[in-house]
């Protein structure tokens, strides 16, 4: 008896599946390609200049861009192509590390609530709901207030109730899954239950977590620029994209270039995160697979 070999197909893993699938999204990857530009400028944008970000020059003051200054300079006379990319330096910064911090909370959190059950979810949830009922800007502005200005501070303070919306997804998803066979097959094993979440349970709802993950990053720097616009974010001479549209405000109808840029960066870093997270929520959604 012969096989067809065209019958055949050659088995792949779910997550080999959903990066070929992710490849395979345009907007996604255009996204994904813009992300790593916006990255890497940050990086090495302000070292592609001689100027830095803090010195005035009161003779070159709101500048039009030009050869010599590529994106203009400001109404102190700092160039502002180092500036923007200083303030995206610093946005990025803050929008990773509290999409870190509220991942390793939020699964933990999640996750305990989610296997356990019973009285410990119902008064964790409890706890959760309460701090989610507080107005999250709320919060973060009376942090910032309170305690000393620095980078640090506002990431602690974006991440004290940024965590809650991610131990919600992952607390679903262990209910879901805590009582299928696989789970009662480690567990009838002797499997602990340590293993039975950081071996079977958290790995199955790895890709609602990366959604997450990536859609939190630009409500994190969302929330910088905006506290900074506030003059609550990062202090001069620190260079921020926040601080920065508040400056360009006075006189932006004669200056408009300080505007462009900075709100331009913004919104375009966004968008970028927004659209590859849509991007990883079908390429891991089983139930869009074709």
């Amino acid at each position: 008896m012969t096989i067809d070999p065209t019958a055949q197909q050659k088995s792949v893993s779910l997550f080999q599946d959903a990066m070929y699938r992710l490849v395979r999204n345009p907007v996604a990857m255009t996204s994904l390609g813009i992300l790593l530009v916006i990255i890497i400028m940050a990086i090495i944008g302000p070292h592609m200049v001689p100027y830095n970000y803090y010195s005035n020059d009161l003779m070159n003051t709101n500048k039009a861009p030009s050869g010599e200054h590529w994106f203009g300079t400001d109404n102190l006379g700092r160039d502002m192509w180092v500036r923007t990319w200083m303030g995206a330096r610093i946005s990025l910064i803050v929008g990773l590390s509290a999409a870190l911090i509220d991942l390793f909370v939020g699964v933990i959190y999640g996750a305990i609530m989610g296997y356990k059950g019973g009285k410990t979810d119902e008064i964790m949830n409890k706890i959760s709901e309460i701090l989610y009922s507080i107005p999250y800007l709320l919060v973060v502005i009376l942090l910032l207030v309170v305690m000393p200005k620095g980078l640090g501070t506002i990431i602690f303070a974006l991440a004290v109730t940024g965590w809650i919306t991610m131990s919600w997804i992952v607390r679903g998803e262990i209910i879901q899954l805590k009582n299928r066979d696989f789970i009662l097959a480690a567990r009838s094993m002797g499997a602990s239950g340590t293993r039975q979440l950081f071996k079977h349970l958290l790995p199955n709802a790895l890709g609602p977590i990366i959604v997450t993950v990536t859609l939190s990053v630009p409500n994190a720097i969302f929330a910088e620029a905006f506290l900074s616009f506030l003059g609550l974010g990062v202090q001069a001479p620190i260079a921020s994209l926040g601080s920065m549209i508040n400056d360009a405000l006075q006189g932006w109808n004669l200056y408009p270039w300080r505007m462009w840029y900075p709100a331009g960066l913004i919104c375009l870093t966004m968008l970028a995160f927004n659209l590859l997270g849509d991007g990883l929520r079908d390429a891991l959604d089983p139930k869009l697979k074709k």
